[in-house]
């Protein structure tokens, strides 16, 4: 374990800095170290692993991670908090790397060296697309530990026939295992967004289905959930329809909400 008591309360640092949360880059800041803790242990043992975190903003989930030991890479876009960040990597132990980036443009294979973990408090407004890069990209994480907007927390790890299942449910579920791990209210950052936010757990399945099916699944889902309300025979019907799914097994009378993550595999694959 690394030692971090030196260094001032975050508050004191962003005080200090003159540094506030820019709504653009859907910034919220998560300051209250038990909380970063807590997420730094449900990503599970970091000793000594890579751990690749995406807008780490003032360094409090940073700060968990370095004390549990793992090697940080820290991609932020806004380049404010480069010094106040510097001030941590400074008393890291080399545990911590700062890349200014996009983290939707950054080439993770190349920042990892090797396999990696992804623990992030993700921006809000890029949230769903980094989660969709990494599950499908080149670079697949061992395993991920993101916070999200509740209500995206929901649809990633809801279950078929629940009334936040839909398209990221299923495309995310396709690829790995999803579990929301931790809640949190809007309290519990500064500013308060205006909802409540979640942490979800995502372990990449080993035997994930290869790039043409995950490409023909969202094909399916986009056309499936985007009349979700339809029966399948209609809202499928320029994929093929009813024919689609009696090829795939699929009942064409249900709707898309009720059907599970292996049946939209079997439709993808009948496609």
């Amino acid at each position: 374990m690394i030692d971090l008591s030196t260094l001032p309360p975050l508050r004191e640092s962003l005080a200090d800095h003159g540094l506030l949360a820019d709504k653009s880059f859907g910034q919220h800041f998560l300051l209250d170290l038990n909380i970063t803790r807590k997420i730094a242990r449900l990503a599970g043992p970091l000793e000594g692993q890579t751990v690749i975190e995406v807008g780490p903003g003032p360094g409090g989930l940073t700060r968990a991670l370095v004390e549990a030991g793992a090697n940080v890479i820290a991609v932020e876009k806004d380049a404010r908090f480069l010094p106040l960040l510097n001030e941590l990597a400074a008393v890291s132990d080399g545990r911590l790397t700062l890349v200014e980036a996009d983290a939707l443009k950054v080439d993770e294979a190349a920042l990892a060296c090797g396999p990696g973990h992804v623990v992030s408090n993700l921006p809000y407004n890029v949230g769903t697309p980094l989660l969709i890069k990494w599950l499908t990209g080149p670079w697949r994480p061992v395993s991920m530990t993101l916070m999200f907007q509740k209500e995206v927390a929901d649809r990633i790890a809801a279950p078929a026939g629940a009334d936040a299942y839909g398209r990221l449910s299923v495309v995310s579920q396709a690829l790995a295992k999803a579990k929301v791990v931790m809640d949190l209210p809007a309290r519990a950052f500064t500013p308060p967004p205006k909802v409540a936010s979640a942490v979800v757990r995502l372990d990449p399945l080993s035997d994930a289905p290869p790039a043409e099916l995950i490409a023909a699944l969202e094909k399916v889902t986009a056309a499936a959930f985007g009349q979700r309300r339809k029966m399948l025979r209609s809202s499928l019907r320029l994929l093929g329809g009813e024919a689609l799914c009696e090829k795939a097994g699929i009942d064409p009378n249900v709707r898309a909400e009720t059907v599970p993550v292996e049946g939209f595999l079997r439709l993808a694959r009948a496609l």
